[in-house]
């Protein structure tokens, strides 16, 4: 049975699992699906929301609200979250719009206090989201990535799998996987290559990566056909993810600052 404190409100129709606790004057809405061994803070507030098991939400976080979009007109959409999530204290992750109908959100992720994840946004597993960052509608963050802290990313951009992006960054272009981005507005700064390494990518992956980065965007070979050249000589998994990444973008990438080095760019 779940533990509910006596002071938290229950929508009728909410669904908790076994060994789900639910704190002082926390409010579990309508259409919310917990899954065993959540924990629920006191005020926390969960609507529309359909959860796995063991997320901890901090007391004052808000998942599944409605969207902060003017189109919005009260239809019935929710928010998607996998497993072993935290959510911190005064959190809000929004649920989706007619445009795609949830924000999803995978597990082993981390939202620090203050962030935000706006409608129809796309989080892959084991992201890091750093106080006060603002993430804004439609953006997919792929598996891995860390988002520093007061970071602002603008509607629509990709940011791809084992990335970092730098404190403070202002991010209005899509970001390729392994990458470094830093800055406002926010350039390429390299490869994460710590992170590479964290996930266990071999050496010779991690060199494939290094020459295809130089290739593409130091060289000064035209971008088309630097892809081309590196499809032709038959990439690695991880090239082949930052070649399919970028052929994939609507907004454009980010570029690396003018004047970068190549031993500069390739070394964080």
């Amino acid at each position: 049975m779940p533990d509910i404190h006596p002071t938290a409100v229950i929508d009728p129709g909410a669904s908790l699992a076994a060994g789900v606790k639910v704190g002082p004057y926390a409010v579990i809405g309508e259409d919310v699906v917990i899954g065993e061994g959540t924990s629920i803070g006191a005020h926390a507030h969960v609507e529309f929301t359909h959860m796995g098991k063991e997320n901890r939400l901090l007391p004052g976080c808000f998942v599944g609200g409605p969207p902060q979009d003017l189109k919005y007109a009260g239809e019935r959409t929710r928010l998607v979250m996998g497993e072993r999530n935290t959510v911190r204290e005064c959190v809000t992750l929004n649920r989706g719009t007619n445009a795609s109908g949830e924000t999803r959100i995978g597990s082993n992720c981390l939202f620090m206090a203050y962030s935000h994840v706006a409608h129809d946004c796309r989080i892959g597993d084991g992201v890091i989201v750093v106080n006060s960052v603002g993430i804004a509608g439609h953006v997919e963050i792929g598996d891995y990535t860390v988002v520093g802290g007061i970071v602002g990313v603008h509607q629509f951009v990709r940011i791809g799998k084992y990335c970092m992006v730098g404190g403070g960054s202002m991010v209005g272009k899509d970001l390729p996987s392994f990458c470094v981005c830093q800055g406002d507005r926010a350039t390429l700064r390299g490869l994460n290559m710590v992170g590479m390494r964290r996930a266990g990518l071999s050496r010779d992956a991690q060199t494939a990566v290094k020459a295809a980065y130089k290739a593409i965007f130091l060289s000064g070979t035209p971008l088309e056909a630097a892809l081309a050249e590196l499809k032709a000589a038959g990439p690695t998994a991880e090239v082949f993810e930052m070649i399919e990444f970028i052929e994939r973008s609507q907004r454009g990438t980010l570029r690396p600052a003018t004047g970068a080095l190549a031993e500069e760019e390739v070394t964080l």
